[in-house]
């Protein structure tokens, strides 16, 4: 079997196990993408995935789903997306081996 496109933490899953319980709206997992903007040029979108939108991959892993935007998975691959809370950042960070390089201020990345 070959390895998943992306991974997640125990504490990503819970995080997201707890917004989908949350939603207002019926969701069947989280979508995860790239946006081009930032100071390096792109930055990672995380939103509610109502269903798997056409050429979607989907990750499955620890009862959560992963929705990934076709348009990322060349930026994605091989990612893992953690789950952080401190007194300096609260959210999903992304430990990407494609990165090479971050703004300074860790909001957007270059390839």
């Amino acid at each position: 079997m070959s390895k998943p496109m992306i991974t997640m933490t125990d504490a990503a899953a819970a995080r997201v196990k707890e917004l989908i319980d949350r939603s207002e709206k019926p969701v069947q997992g989280l979508r995860v993408g790239v946006n081009s903007r930032g100071c390096s040029g792109m930055s990672y979108v995380v939103e509610y995935a109502e269903e798997q939108g056409r050429f979607e991959d989907v990750v499955e892993s620890k009862g959560v789903k992963i929705f990934i935007d076709p348009t990322a998975v060349m930026f994605l691959i091989g990612s893992e997306m953690d789950y952080i809370e401190d007194k300096f950042q609260t959210g999903f960070v992304f430990s990407n081996p494609n990165e090479k390089g971050r703004c300074g201020c860790g909001e957007s990345f270059h390839i």
